[in-house]
């Protein structure tokens, strides 16, 4: 007995040691610490659960009210925070991952699926309480407005989620961007704070910043605030040390308890092992811009969407591929005929006469050129060839060859500018505006 008690035990050693030559060597190699090479072995990788790189997720916020007995209800709630986010997961290309959050004000207008223009909020209400349906349909609301194929997850949070993340670390040091002094008795809402002062806020207080908006800027000033908060809360969560196993469970079980979500406990912590390091460099955070407002019967003021911007957003957020496609063939780049590709022309430069200096350039170099006019706006940095889905394969590539700007890019928009006549639209950035010698080298 004694000699097959001590062979097990020195087959454990030998397995054991054999375990942790991998581990030294996979941490050595990969420069990881220890403690993370071997988390891989116990918490699948995201892609275990998602089989892709990139995961969608549908992130509402939902408000509530008080009853008669002066308690809480959101029976009737609507969504009061509305964020599509990526998630960019860790790959060998990408090892810290990368998150792009798009929010949405909740007063934008849509057409709902029964046929009658509302606020977007409204997605969420008319189920009540059953937040599975009320979700459901605030997914596809979104989605649809925003033209993104389809969401792979949703998470729903109620309004003591954020306050009892931010009570569980401690609070968060958060200076608020202006002066705010708001009471309102019945929503239990009061908010007193002095532009530029440091708070150390629990989470009742961050909450109540965050959803400040009673000043000019309104709803759009209050998507800010929550994204200044969400961004405080990941860097104190990453700077004292919250992310090892035991606090992301303790975490986990806070949000469980104030999420409704169709995530399942592995995938929500696979997905917070795998982002643990996250650069905050790597947290990219937009909202939809609008361009008007006008006033509907049943619910008052409603904003109107600017669908040029809010498409090139959602572009570069969400249809954008992770990983660069390879550089096309210059051989075959320089075989088209620049005779055979018509392009718009839109000044995005806010430099007056930009649009018509590239389109010059370009009809020497033997381009058809068709509309030359302003851009959406004027704060490209850089020059945008958007290439229509029906135009000559590299057709965009023709077009930066020729105007010899390694600033641009090209992409294929999946939605055809509207009246556009064209293969190729040039948005000029102001990056052409300070090149003095594109003209020329678009010439030859």
């Amino acid at each position: 007995m004694g000699k097959i008690v001590s062979r097990g035990l020195i087959a454990i050693a030998l397995v054991l040691g054999v375990f942790g030559g991998i581990v030294a060597t996979q941490s050595y190699m990969q420069r990881r610490a220890p403690a993370d090479v071997i988390s891989g072995y116990v918490i699948p990788a995201p892609q275990n659960y998602f089989h892709k790189d990139r995961v969608a997720i549908a992130l509402f916020g939902i408000d509530y009210d008080y009853n008669a007995k002066d308690e809480e209800t959101s029976a009737n709630a609507r969504t009061d925070t509305i964020k599509a986010v990526a998630l960019n997961l860790p790959t060998q290309q990408n090892p810290t991952g990368s998150v792009s959050i798009l929010s949405v004000p909740r007063d934008t207008d849509v057409i709902l699926p029964n046929g009658h223009e509302n606020k977007i909020n409204a997605a969420y209400g008319g189920y009540a309480g059953n937040w599975l349906a009320a979700a459901h349909s605030s997914e596809r609301v979104v989605g649809n407005f925003l033209g993104i194929p389809g969401f792979d997850r949703f998470v729903t949070l109620r309004i003591d989620a954020t306050k009892d993340v931010i009570d569980a670390i401690g609070g968060i040091d958060v200076v608020p961007d202006e002066t705010m002094n708001y009471d309102d008795s019945w929503g239990h809402l009061h908010i007193h704070f002095t532009g530029g002062k440091k708070y150390h806020m629990n989470g009742d207080q961050a909450v109540s910043y965050s959803r400040f908006r009673h000043d000019a800027c309104s709803d759009p000033c209050r998507i800010r605030r929550q994204d200044q908060v969400i961004r405080i809360t990941i860097a104190k969560l990453k700077n004292d040390k919250f992310n090892d196993l035991l606090h992301m469970n303790r975490l986990i079980d806070v949000l469980r308890r104030n999420v409704y979500t169709d995530l399942s406990g592995p995938e929500m912590l696979s997905l917070a092992w795998a982002f643990q390091r996250i650069d905050l460099k790597k947290i990219q955070t937009d909202q939809v811009p609008f361009v008007a407002d006008k006033t509907l019967d049943c619910c008052g003021d409603v904003l109107i969407a600017d669908d040029a911007g809010k498409n090139a957003l959602v572009q570069k957020m969400f249809l954008r591929p992770l990983v660069p496609p390879l550089p096309p063939n210059a051989a075959a780049v320089a075989a088209i005929a620049p005779s055979s590709i018509r392009v718009d022309v839109r000044n995005g430069s806010g430099v007056v006469g930009q649009g018509a200096r590239l389109a010059g350039a370009l009809r020497k170099a033997g381009f058809v050129v068709g509309a030359v006019t302003n851009a959406d706006n004027f704060g490209y940095d850089a020059t945008e060839i958007h290439v229509h889905t029906s135009a000559t394969p590299l057709a965009g590539e023709r077009v930066r060859s020729a105007l010899a700007l390694r600033t641009a890019t090209v992409q294929t928009d999946a939605i055809v500018p509207a009246g556009a006549a064209s293969d190729v639209t040039v948005i000029v950035g102001r990056d052409y505006a300070t090149t003095p010698q594109n003209e020329a080298s678009a010439a030859k």
